[in-house]
């Protein structure tokens, strides 16, 4: 019998200058290390959320991972090895990763930083307090190597927690911070005599990233283990 092992690849990271949103995994799971993609497995609707959220302009699928550039998306995991489940990952491998996130964060200063689980912000933000009280999904008050944290669903299809339409309207709040976010740190226009623009102060762009309102973050609470 072949080594098993050679079925399987490790992912490549789809990051590039200029990204906005940087959603990040837990894992690979073995559908996606087979395929050499990310999100492949058969019940992940990652892909699906992602073009009805408007997030990207066109259907993908899990092949066409390296196109999220194309829409300032970029994609990484907190961990390389990939696995059947996240239980038989190692605390090592966690800090590791964790200490690796925040280098791709530096480097490439993504605006928001997109966690595709309630167990990632827990394990990263409140390790003594994983199983205690539901969060909300959207916008956070945390930080990570001085990007703003948005909460997500976990899109895999054995996240029993959430309804389709619940992981989609918190698809939807991150697409519209996504553009608020992009319009408020634009360079401002040059002003004219016709011209009645202003340009952003600090607190508008604060605003922008902190803003209180129900389009930044929403109701559903989270179930997640």
């Amino acid at each position: 019998m072949g080594d098993s092992r050679r079925r399987y690849q490790r992912l490549c990271d789809c990051i590039q200058p200029g990204v906005f949103v940087l959603f990040v995994g837990i894992n690979p799971g073995l559908r996606s290390a087979q395929t050499g993609h990310h999100f492949a497995g058969h019940s992940n609707r990652f892909w699906k959320l992602l073009h009805e959220s408007k997030l990207v302009s066109e259907p993908l699928t899990y092949r066409e991972d390296r196109r999220l550039p194309e829409w300032r998306l970029g994609l990484t995991n907190i961990i390389g090895r990939c696995t059947a489940g996240i239980d038989v990952l190692d605390p090592v491998e966690y800090r590791q990763g964790v200490a690796s996130l925040k280098r791709k964060i530096r480097r490439y200063q993504p605006h928001i930083v997109a966690l595709l689980g309630v167990t990632i912000f827990r394990m990263l933000f409140s390790p003594k307090e994983r199983s205690k009280g539901p969060l909300d999904l959207g916008v956070t008050t945390m930080q990570l190597a001085g990007a703003q944290i948005f909460l997500l669903p976990n899109p895999s299809g054995r996240n029993a927690h959430y309804s389709y339409r619940q992981m989609l309207t918190a698809f939807q709040v991150l697409r519209d911070n996504m553009e608020r976010s992009r319009k408020n740190t634009a360079p401002p226009t040059r002003k004219t005599p016709q011209d009645n623009s202003r340009s952003l102060s600090d607190s508008d762009l604060s605003t922008a990233v902190n803003d209180p309102r129900p389009s930044a973050s929403f109701s559903a609470r989270s179930q997640e283990p």
